[in-house]
């Protein structure tokens, strides 16, 4: 799923250049992928070596792998964020 727009991202393998067809987001970036944790360790749950400061853009990470969906691995945390967020914004606005 594109960490920008939304879509769901239906092809099988995402190279460095793969653009979302929608919104032309970069997939091959830290935002789209499986392992980005924004409170792990260089926002990421694999032990990178490297800090990748735009997470994104396009990146040479070997790590990568594509978030299918926004409930699968930290997307669930995240939401569970955005809905306190609004919750709170809601409430003291």
């Amino acid at each position: 799923m594109c960490w920008k727009c939304g879509k769901n991202i239906e092809e099988e393998i995402i190279s460095r250049s793969s653009e979302c067809p929608v919104c032309s987001a970069d997939l091959h970036s830290c935002r789209n992928c499986s392992f980005y944790d924004e409170q792990s360790h260089y926002e990421c749950r694999e032990t990178v070596e490297e800090l990748v400061k735009d997470k994104e853009r396009a990146n040479f990470c070997s790590y990568f792998k594509v978030r299918r969906a926004w409930g699968a691995s930290f997307g669930t945390q995240t939401n569970k964020a955005v809905q306190a967020r609004k919750a709170f914004d809601a409430l003291f606005g």
